[in-house]
């Protein structure tokens, strides 16, 4: 491997593949962290295999604060003697830093949607069992920084909120290898919809990847599903990247106008599991599962309307 290569490194996760990704260079860096287990049982393994060290991490970059990519990052910290460094982009630092920030954000997003008394209890225990510890990073991003990985290696930080609030994508410098975590969503993932809080911010980051970053190479933090419901590797070049962001706007737009639709018409409980958007879901034809976990299709429609609100 030569300094700014990239290895993936891939743990098992229910319905889901977490993957993160190595960075060989002086001061080595993983982007993302699974989940508690994934360091020792994942990444560690997997390093040694290639010939590295996890002992050796010096930066641990996290796309944002999902307990899928937050999951492991204790732990990691803990195997690298606590040398490594913990980034996260300020705004998903508290989802870091306490695993009551999860609760909080099931609560005042698809929460209110899903009418499950045992909901946030339920949340509440998958923090406790899937989060390695509660952290607090050795730099909270706010965008535009570059991270010197030693050598001729640097990381640019590209803010690309819309999926969470603190997303960002890492691009490292003269190779135009972009790690986006959840931020291009295509489809999504195994629930079949794309999952974002904010969806001006989501088209905007999508915007900023296809006009300024412009990607070479494109890592997803899931095997995104294209319209076919053909998943996407998890490392795309640069013709199936620029494919998965227009394919990630254009659906976009067609979920926006729908929502909006529902909206403009005004939302009606009915005893759909899609309540009260079930016009959305019969206009896309979507028939999957919202109650699924991390329920993306209510993540998107909550974030939807929020902005109706806030334009009113």
């Amino acid at each position: 491997m030569r300094h700014g290569d990239v290895h993936p490194l891939v743990s098992p996760w229910g319905r889901f593949g977490l993957y993160s990704f190595y960075i060989d260079a002086p001061e080595p860096a993983i982007v993302d962290t699974g989940i508690a287990s994934s360091p020792a049982e994942g990444m560690a393994p997997a390093l040694e295999a290639i010939g590295r060290r996890v002992e050796d991490v010096r930066w641990i970059l996290l796309t944002h604060g999902h307990i899928d990519h937050v999951g492991g990052a204790h732990a990691l910290w803990e195997l690298t003697g606590r040398r490594a460094r913990v980034v996260i982009h300020e705004a998903d630092a508290p989802m870091l830093r306490s695993r009551r920030a999860h609760v909080e954000e099931y609560l005042n997003g698809r929460g209110r949607y899903l009418k499950d008394p045992e909901g946030a209890a339920k949340v509440a225990a998958a923090a406790d069992a899937v989060i390695s510890g509660e952290l607090e990073p050795a730099l909270a991003l706010q965008g535009g920084e570059t991270l010197s990985l030693g050598g001729d290696v640097t990381v640019s930080v590209h803010p690309v909120p819309g999926h969470t609030p603190g997303s960002v994508a890492y691009v490292i410098d003269g190779r135009r290898s972009a790690f986006v975590g959840d931020a291009v969503q295509v489809h999504g993932a195994a629930n079949g919809f794309p999952g974002y809080a904010d969806p001006v911010a989501y088209r905007a980051g999508l915007l900023h990847l296809r006009d300024e970053v412009r990607p070479r190479q494109l890592y997803l933090g899931h095997p995104y599903r294209g319209a076919d419901g053909r998943p996407y590797g998890v490392e795309l070049d640069a013709g199936q990247a620029a494919q998965a962001i227009q394919a990630s706007l254009d659906l976009e737009a067609r979920v926006g106008e729908a929502a909006r639709r529902c909206l403009r018409d005004g939302l009606r409980e009915t005893d759909s599991p899609y309540s009260p958007f079930d016009p959305v879901a019969r206009s896309l034809g979507y028939t999957g599962d919202p109650a699924l976990e991390p329920s993306p299709f209510f993540t998107s429609m909550h974030g939807y309307r929020a902005h109706a609100d806030q334009n009113s």
